[in-house]
């Protein structure tokens, strides 16, 4: 049976099996034979486009089922490919995604979809192929060969731990929020947008001290609506979160510092390019949000100190950078143990977060029903000490098997630089919480 006559679903299993099946020393035969077997015809481009995307649903289905999740398999596509596969990345995952109802995926993957903007905007799976090629200004076999480079990529994905629940494998925990992100980081995420976007020093600081203050009092308030057994009653969670090169590794150690400051812990999987945050989701939200702000603040400070001179007049080393990143998470480890000390002290003592106020960024009282959870008559501690506890089983029951790993500082003159960029970031006595 010549190509012609063959049915289109088994052209494009064909060409995809072919590819799989290739060894590393004849890979780039294999694609560009299955990818002309694709885009041979133009007359058959539309059916291929159709078959295409239902190949790829199924492959996306297994990725799910294997514990990977969306903003990772555009990861995976970004370290490992190139902007055409990045770009047809988001829209498999966008086609698949049809086939779940909103009420099967938990919170974090709805955020996922809309920060990737995963969202079919084609008008039939038939024109997605020429429609997407005329975006990007590929021909039809340029196309295909990232289509089938990008299939190989997830198809060789190896399981990993899972960090929630798949589509249409299990349904969202009770009582967790399905399409929205809670109320109150989405003002937290607001007021840190205003401090990014203000051309005023005082006002981004401030701005920026009252999004920790309430990740502090939101977070400690959930510990003990939990420990009531209210509403916020949970289990400890997980998310990932990319940590790319250059310097993953002092990257590394910033977000561990900051998960510990909100004890959560942090699992580091360098070989894909992501860390694993574990803790309870209100903790985890803060995690990301620092992490993210503080990330910046080091990025900039290092540019800053790396477009300098050695004293000696040589130009700075990727060593210098290296060292001073890691000195920067030191500082801020040490910055945060103390804050979260503070911040636990006036929770203890039933002192509002901002100073007297007990009101949030826009003068509603913070809390479950605009009320101060109660600190129980055995104090707070016991209860921020048990949901340690139940975080270090967590980790235990998901990552039995765990290694430690060193980084190395080989210039002094990076580390004071990077300890001090550290002691002008942005933090605030509510910044962190209490220290695992």
């Amino acid at each position: 049976m010549t190509s012609t006559d063959q049915p289109v679903d088994e052209l494009v299993a064909e060409a995809v099996g072919r590819v799989l099946g290739a060894p590393a020393g004849g890979l780039e035969f294999a694609v560009d034979g299955a990818a002309s077997a694709l885009a041979a015809s133009v007359e058959r481009w539309p059916a291929v486009s159709r078959a295409l995307l239902a190949f790829a649903e199924r492959s996306v289905d297994r990725c799910w089922a294997a514990g990977w999740r969306p903003a990772d398999l555009v990861r995976v596509a970004r370290r490992e490919l190139g902007p055409a596969q990045v770009a047809l990345a988001v829209d498999l995952i966008a086609a698949e995604s049809r086939r779940h109802p909103a009420a099967a995926l938990d919170r974090r993957w709805h955020e996922q979809l809309r920060e990737l903007e995963a969202e079919p905007w084609w008008p039939s799976d038939e024109v997605f192929l020429a429609e997407f090629a005329a975006r990007h200004r590929l021909d039809r076999f340029a196309l295909a060969t990232a289509a089938l480079e990008l299939l190989r990529t997830w198809a060789l994905l190896p399981p990993v731990q899972p960090v929630g629940p798949a589509p249409g494998r299990s349904v969202p925990r009770a009582g967790a929020p399905r399409g929205d992100e809670p109320r109150m980081l989405g003002r937290i995420r607001a007021l840190l947008a205003k401090a990014e976007s203000t051309g005023f020093p005082e006002e981004a600081e401030a701005l920026t001290a009252k999004a920790q203050e309430l990740m502090a009092r939101h977070s400690i308030d959930e510990a003990l609506l939990s420990a009531a057994g209210g509403p916020a009653a949970d289990d400890p969670a997980a998310v990932r979160i990319g940590v790319d090169n250059p310097y993953e590794g002092p990257k590394t150690m910033l977000l561990d510092a900051v998960a510990a400051a909100n004890r959560c812990r942090v699992v580091w999987a360098k070989e894909f390019g992501f860390c694993t945050v574990i803790g309870f989701d209100a903790d985890l939200d803060a995690v990301e949000l620092l992490y993210t702000s503080l990330l910046v603040q080091a990025t900039a400070a290092m540019n800053r100190a790396g477009s300098r001179k050695h004293k000696d007049g040589a130009a700075r080393t990727k060593a210098f950078r290296q060292s001073f990143l890691v000195a920067y998470g030191a500082r801020i480890r040490e910055r945060l143990a103390e804050a979260t000390e503070r911040a636990t002290e006036d929770a203890a003592a039933g002192r509002p977060a901002d100073g007297g106020t007990g009101t949030g960024a826009d003068g509603a009282a913070d809390g479950a029903a605009g009320t101060l959870p109660v600190v129980p008559d055995g104090g707070l501690l016991p209860v921020l000490a048990a949901r340690a506890e139940a975080v270090d089983d967590a980790v235990g029951r998901m990552f039995p098997k765990l290694v430690s790993q060193r980084v190395r500082v080989s210039d002094g003159e990076g580390w004071v630089e990077g300890r001090a960029a550290a002691d002008r970031a942005s933090l605030h006595r509510g910044s962190g919480r209490i220290e695992r």
